[in-house]
């Protein structure tokens, strides 16, 4: 197993993905270094199945550098390349979810019912989840995306963001309450009568 690299800014990240876009090879390879595992971990919990991480997070790294010379450094480079690993999961289900797949059980139907997972939310609703937690303010929307949906501890968090611990604490609580929030308003907007 190969030591844990140093936690570096979003900043650097950003200036180095800018970097490679300018053709730098040495930029293109320590940006990959620095975000392979935050992809992995992302792409991992995404898809809900591990044994695709691998696959998902080459892709993410192959759609990436292949657009990497229309990256302008509007957000962070981490930001940038974590909406472009949720698209590659998006492709990778709808992909598999459009192809058949071959069984030799005899009531398909009842297998394919058992192996559903339950209590999960739907394909819309993961979309409608992922524009919210993309419309928080940046410093809330990292330590929520580190911490809950990456599965770094607070410790780690803080370390990559470059603040203390209770700092991303609070940055999480204030995601969660945002969140909270307008999905209610949400649903309490879907809720009212349309007027004729």
């Amino acid at each position: 197993m190969s030591p844990a690299l140093p936690a570096v800014t979003d900043e650097t990240v950003t200036a180095w993905a800018l970097a490679a876009a300018g053709g730098d090879r040495d930029a293109v390879d320590r940006f990959v270094r620095a975000l392979q595992r935050d992809v992995r971990r992302y792409v991992a919990h995404l898809a809900g199945d591990p044994q695709v991480a691998d696959d998902l997070t080459q892709d993410t790294f192959l759609r990436a550098l292949g657009s990497l010379h229309r990256f302008e450094g509007r957000s962070s480079a981490r930001s940038w390349l974590l909406s472009i690993a949720r698209r590659a999961v998006v492709d990778s289900v709808r992909y598999a979810s459009a192809r058949p797949r071959l069984t030799d059980a005899g009531d398909w139907q009842s297998a394919v019912e058992r192996s559903q997972p339950l209590g999960l939310p739907g394909f819309e609703e993961g979309v409608v989840l992922m524009d919210l937690v993309d419309s928080l303010p940046e410093d809330r929307r990292e330590a929520f995306v580190l911490t809950q949906m990456l599965g770094l501890p607070y410790a780690e968090a803080a370390a990559a963001s470059r603040c203390p611990v209770g700092t991303v604490r609070s940055r999480v609580a204030r995601a969660r309450l945002s969140l909270a929030g307008a999905l209610e308003a949400d649903s309490v907007h879907e809720a009212e009568p349309v007027a004729a």
